[in-house]
């Protein structure tokens, strides 16, 4: 009989949301977490991810369901320990496995005999078996006998109202079968559907081609978006169109370029890891320069469209600043690297996001403004690079005197600003197209 309690190793926007999970199932979590501010919030019953709601936080820590601490003797009384920290990139993009090796280090020096090891946190393939394991059987325990180790890569989709974490098919594996059953029987209690592969190193490559799929594509619309803008193509209506097909096609949108913890970073880590065998993988080689280049795109096509030599002194108003609509989160956002860009090139940055209060860039600490008449009658320029639900699109059309809209979010609204779209055909050749 499993004792029903288990524990995670990161507390943030994978491990928090995968807590409520198993804890609605009726198990125990213990969750750990480095970061003292997370650990008083949630024994304070509050959540810092708005798609866990504070209410059940408060429901968890008040049945004592769940504990949070910083001290791993703690795991000593769990069935399994889930490790979902983070697996960044360092400034030379190679993987960053601080993280990881720290928290396998301190589960194997807690590690009873029987328990389960099971890593969510996006890497290369190999790193369960090559990283993970060795650090794990440093107390003399052997796996597959007396401990496990398995990995299933996380599917959290950040602000998604369309799919509960339940309701995505879960993938499990194990460094023997012996683990790939108990990963199993671990994640079919809190999963619907369990999709069992025949190797840690199969499921390490699954998680990776889920997000090179959409690195590679996300890429390729945003060139395609460059393209249609020289062609005076208007890519949101092609896309439309093309959508249209009931087979065949699948429809990506373009933006300010990719951003978030797994999107830009794992397609880098297969990268990595092929260069490391000496293999080439040229697709994600260009998707990452194109990515790289749309902030710098955005600027430029601001320029042409403020009819401007330099944005120097130009106050330029930017809203939305995370990496995703309606998700708090700002890391590797591609409008941060947007705004740093503008702010070299001289021009007065505004950002207005409900999400983000503040933000430090370059040294340069903004606040987030309201979006009040006056201060979009002022600005030279508006960037909508976020499309959060509720923003107050209508009176921004109204009252800003040009809008430069990378999501195609205000298509359709009318107001008194002149608009330009990412996408949407440079005007300076609709107007040549035109005269022609």
């Amino acid at each position: 009989m499993l004792s029903r309690i288990i524990a995670i190793v990161g507390m943030g926007y994978v491990g928090l949301p995968l807590a409520e999970t198993f804890l609605d199932q009726g198990f125990r979590v213990i969750g750990l977490d480095k970061d003292e501010e997370k650990l008083r919030l949630l024994r304070a019953g509050r959540s810092y991810i708005a798609d866990v709601p504070d209410v059940k936080i408060k429901r968890y820590a008040d049945a004592q369901q769940l504990t949070v601490t910083s001290d791993f003797g703690g795991i000593a009384s769990a069935e399994a320990i889930i490790i979902c920290v983070p697996t960044p990139l360092t400034d030379q993009h190679v993987p960053d496995m601080t993280y990881l090796i720290d928290a396998a280090e301190k589960i194997g020096e807690h590690l009873q005999p029987g328990q389960l090891v099971a890593l969510e946190s996006s890497t290369y393939p190999g790193t369960t078996r090559e990283v993970i394991l060795p650090l794990l059987q440093k107390n003399g325990l052997n796996s597959g006998t007396d401990f496990f180790v398995g990995f299933s890569p996380e599917r959290v989709n950040p602000g998604s109202r369309r799919y509960s974490l339940r309701d995505i098919p879960k993938i499990v594996s194990g460094i023997t079968d012996a683990c790939t059953d108990r990963m199993e029987e671990l994640y079919r209690a809190a999963f619907q559907t369990i999709v069992r592969v025949s190797s840690t190193e199969t499921a390490e490559m699954a998680k990776l081609l889920e997000n090179t799929f959409r690195f590679v594509n996300i890429s390729f619309i945003n060139e395609f978006a460059l393209l249609c803008d020289q062609l005076g193509i208007n890519v949101w209506e092609v896309v439309e169109a093309a959508s249209s097909k009931p087979f065949g096609f699948k429809p990506f949108y373009p933006g300010p370029g990719v951003g978030g913890h797994c999107i830009p970073v794992d397609p880098i880590y297969l990268q990595w890891k092929a260069q490391q065998m000496g293999a080439t993988s040229s697709f994600i080689e260009i998707s990452a320069r194109i990515n790289r280049e749309m902030p710098a795109y955005i600027v430029s096509r601001l320029q042409e469209e403020l009819n401007s030599s330099t944005l120097s002194g130009k106050r330029i108003l930017v809203i939305g600043i995370t990496f995703k609509e309606d998700v708090a989160d700002i890391r590797e956002s591609s409008v941060i690297e947007l705004i740093r860009l503008l702010m070299a090139a001289g021009a007065k940055i505004d950002y207005h996001d409900p999400l983000i209060p503040e933000v430090e860039i370059d040294g340069v600490k903004l606040h987030s403004v309201e979006l009040e008449e006056e201060r979009l009658a002022t600005s030279d320029g508006v960037v909508l690079a976020v499309h959060h639900h509720g923003l107050p699109l209508k009176e921004v059309m109204e009252h800003a005197p040009f809008v430069f809209d990378t999501r195609n979010a205000a298509a359709g609204i009318q107001g008194k600003a002149r608009i330009a779209t990412l996408g949407g055909g440079k005007s300076g050749f609709r107007e040549k197209k035109a005269d022609s």
